[in-house]
């Protein structure tokens, strides 16, 4: 007991999002500090770290071969131990001006639908890390809390979190998740059809972060009053030389149907399994949009016209998982409960 308070009085209590895309971090009584994309960048001969986040993202695609710049999370979850375990100490040192002796309680978002191995993975590397009490909470619990829905009350609150490597739907009552779908098609599968869209019509290879790029320009899931033209750089995989196309708005969103395809069948599905009171609450409250795939342009305006039902998209999409999580490790006594609710089982 003694040692907690010591490390207490040296460290700060942090809470994180622990993104496919990126990550982010709340800092207890300072709100959100710290927004960098999840990429690390490490030599391959000695598996030494060489930068992390923004920096790291710039040298994706653009390494020697002796350095190689990794996404360690993948679809939501760990996919490299060793290199999320770096990540998350930087991130740790950097909140805390690198003081050594800095070990923070930590509350992480997960996605509902992970396995309980992967749950000890987040909860095991963020331990080796260097925090002293590690608690985890379901990504769109977080994110209806972030989003300032009651959870607590007997009632259907219905979130949709559409991240970089899942798209979380849960509908939410009395402080605990009551039906849920975890996809893995969300923000990185919209790069990937974007991608695929241009090497198929244009014999052109471009890398994720142009794709990305593309996606937040032109990208949309809903006819838009007026198209709109980019032009996009890559490889011509023909003749294996630079290459420039000016590409459309509309052909984009055409490239995206199947994304958002998926992403409209799991909330049908989870609207499907609602039990009839909390359905009939959803109809009067809708649903809210969150995470940074809400802000792909008409995808609210294309969920209301599918399911006829309200969609609004939350104030603050991108960081609503973290602000709900760093509530939670605000009002810990209270929240508590949340945290500690088992895994929601998938029905």
């Amino acid at each position: 007991m003694i040692f907690d308070f010591l490390w207490g009085l040296f460290s700060n209590d942090i809470a994180i999002d622990l993104g496919t895309a990126t990550t982010l971090v709340y800092v207890r009584g300072e709100g959100i500090v710290l927004s960098e994309p999840s990429v690390v960048a490490v030599d391959r001969g000695t598996n030494r770290v060489r930068s992390v986040g923004a920096e790291a993202k710039l040298m994706l695609g653009r390494t020697p071969s002796n350095i190689v710049a990794i996404r360690p999370m993948r679809d939501g979850v760990i996919a490299d131990f060793e290199i999320t375990e770096s990540m998350i100490r930087h991130f740790i040192r950097k909140v805390h001006n690198s003081r050594r002796m800095s070990r923070p309680r930590m509350i992480i978002g997960i996605p509902s639908g992970i396995t309980e191995v992967e749950r000890r993975a987040v909860r095991e590397s963020a331990e080796r890390a260097g925090a002293r009490e590690v608690y985890l909470i379901t990504e769109p619990m977080a994110a209806a809390i972030g989003a300032g829905l009651p959870i607590q009350e007997p009632a259907g609150n219905m979130v949709v979190d559409v991240g970089g490597g899942t798209t979380e739907v849960a509908v939410i009552s009395l402080g605990g998740i009551v039906v849920f779908k975890s996809s893995r098609t969300a923000g990185d599968e919209m790069d990937n059809a974007i991608i695929q869209h241009i090497k198929r019509e244009y014999s052109m290879f471009i890398g994720e972060r142009s794709a990305e790029e593309i996606k937040i320009k032109i990208g949309s899931a809903f006819l838009m009053e007026e198209e709109e033209t980019m032009e996009v750089k890559g490889q011509d995989l023909v003749a294996g030389l630079p290459k420039t196309m000016t590409i459309t708005s509309e052909e984009i969103r055409k490239a995206l149907e199947e994304p958002v395809s998926e992403i409209l069948s799991s909330i049908r599905q989870t609207l499907e399994r609602t039990p009839p009171e909390l359905a009939a609450d959803i109809v009067d409250r809708g649903m809210v949009l969150t995470g940074g795939g809400a802000l792909l342009r008409g995808l609210d305006r294309l969920i209301s016209e599918e399911t006829k039902l309200p969609v609004i998209t939350a104030e603050r999409p991108i960081d609503c998982v973290v602000l709900g999580a760093g509530k939670a490790l605000e009002e810990l006594d209270i929240l508590r409960e949340v945290l500690a609710a088992p895994p929601p089982v998938e029905r």
